[in-house]
């Protein structure tokens, strides 16, 4: 898919208008930063889960007490905004897309799924190690 896309954008039609062009290019963009992160936003919610977990056993059993309804509400909310914090990453992948960096793309995507994941897992810390009291 990605090749027809590629061959698309390189040679539109002479009856294409720029619209319909950019249109194509951006639905296709689309289509392929969908399918790249969407399958790893699993991931970046298994590590945050993971952090939460740890200060939860560090804490216990203190952090049994702690844990009521609002708090779960908190953590809700947290779960939630990491999320739509997590498709910020949309905007720079359809940039760096139309720049016409694509072959080079496969290891920015990795290095920014890995710093920004890394940086909202020690967001985390810092809410659960406030929330639990551990250290």
């Amino acid at each position: 898919m990605r090749k027809k896309v590629d061959e698309r954008t390189e040679n539109p039609s002479p009856s294409e208008s720029p619209i319909a062009t950019f249109i194509s290019r951006l639905t296709g963009y689309v289509a392929d930063g969908l399918r790249y992160w969407e399958p790893r936003r699993a991931i970046f919610n298994i590590a945050l889960a993971a952090v939460v977990a740890g200060h939860f056993v560090a804490a216990w059993p203190r952090s049994w007490t702690e844990l009521t309804f609002n708090t779960i509400l908190v953590f809700f909310f947290l779960a939630v905004l990491a999320n739509v914090c997590y498709c910020a990453v949309y905007v720079v992948d359809l940039f760096v897309q139309f720049s016409g960096l694509h072959p080079a793309w496969s290891k920015g995507r990795m290095a920014i799924l890995i710093v920004g994941t890394a940086f909202a897992a020690v967001i985390a810390h810092f809410f659960a190690m406030n929330i639990f009291g551990s250290n």
